[in-house]
């Protein structure tokens, strides 16, 4: 008996993973080539009460500023001096004062970190306000939820097809098909293109697993069908533990080394499961 879930548990490894950490390093990538630069500046008697976003202080002057209601999102202040200064529900996203000094400066709902600041009247070097991370989980789970969405159609060929083109062409199509469009993954420079190519590969992946299943389940008589299916799975999920490993050390280093693997390695398969013996006409036992 094939385990209902056994597709769905498959397809959330290796590829399927990896692109929303792709996406978010294009994002970082984007932020940071937009960031902009101060330096030397004198600031005195200033009312902050609007986000300061994706700025570089560096040996600025603040003098009886008042920082109000506001935001600090990526904001970093080096080598830079705050004297007689007042943050007032002042809230914080990656920003750091770095090798700053603070001097007669007062926090007040800030946070246990900002209230921290108070006591600073001499260098801290690398000093967080807080560490949250503002990259929203909203996009992690809308970019798995599109690539859930692309595979109906596969869902919907597959079912449809098994039977008229035969489980191992299915099977080695669908992989390689999946092993060309991984490749095209090299050119993808934008968030949009990174998605659609998420979702065409789930698209046609899927199809692979599916005929996977049931050639797997086809392979072997009755008696003899679970020991064979619970091995090629304790497989599988060894693969997902290296492939998620090798991704994931990878990703922020080279995409090239990732995607020339993962799409050999599916043309690869492909080809190999071509070789497979054919099941369409067997009757299971």
């Amino acid at each position: 008996m094939l385990p209902d879930d056994a597709p769905r548990r498959r397809r959330y490894y290796g590829l399927s993973v990896w692109f929303p950490d792709v996406i978010k390093h294009l994002q970082a990538d984007d932020y940071a080539s937009k960031v902009k630069s101060h330096n030397g500046e004198h600031i005195e008697d200033i009312t902050f009460n609007f986000t300061l976003e994706n700025q570089i202080h560096t040996n600025s002057v603040f003098v009886n500023d008042r920082f109000i209601g506001m935001k600090l999102k990526s904001v970093t202040f080096v080598d830079t001096t705050f004297r007689n200064c007042y943050f007032d529900d002042v809230t914080s996203v990656g920003s750091v004062f770095r090798n700053c000094t603070i001097i007669g400066s007062q926090f007040f709902n800030t946070g246990e970190t900002g209230q921290a600041l108070v006591t600073f009247s001499h260098n801290k070097t690398g000093c967080q306000m807080t560490f949250d991370d503002d990259y929203s989980a909203y996009w992690v789970y809308f970019i798995n939820f599109l690539g859930t969405l692309a595979v109906l159609p596969g869902n919907i060929v597959s079912a449809l097809l098994m039977d008229k083109i035969g489980r191992l062409s299915m099977l080695g199509g669908s992989m390689v098909l999946s092993g060309i469009s991984c490749f095209f993954l090299w050119f993808g420079t934008s968030e949009s293109m990174m998605i659609f190519m998420l979702c065409l590969y789930n698209g046609l992946s899927i199809s692979a697993w599916n005929s996977l299943d049931v050639v797997t389940t086809e392979s072997f008589p009755t008696n003899r069908r679970g020991t064979g299916f619970g091995f090629c799975n304790a497989l599988c999920k060894l693969a997902a533990v290296l492939g998620n490993l090798i991704f994931g050390s990878l990703v922020g280093i080279t995409k090239a080394i990732p995607i020339l693997m993962a799409s050999s390695v599916l043309v690869g398969g492909g080809l190999v499961g071509l070789r497979l013996p054919d099941t369409r006409a067997n009757v299971l036992m």
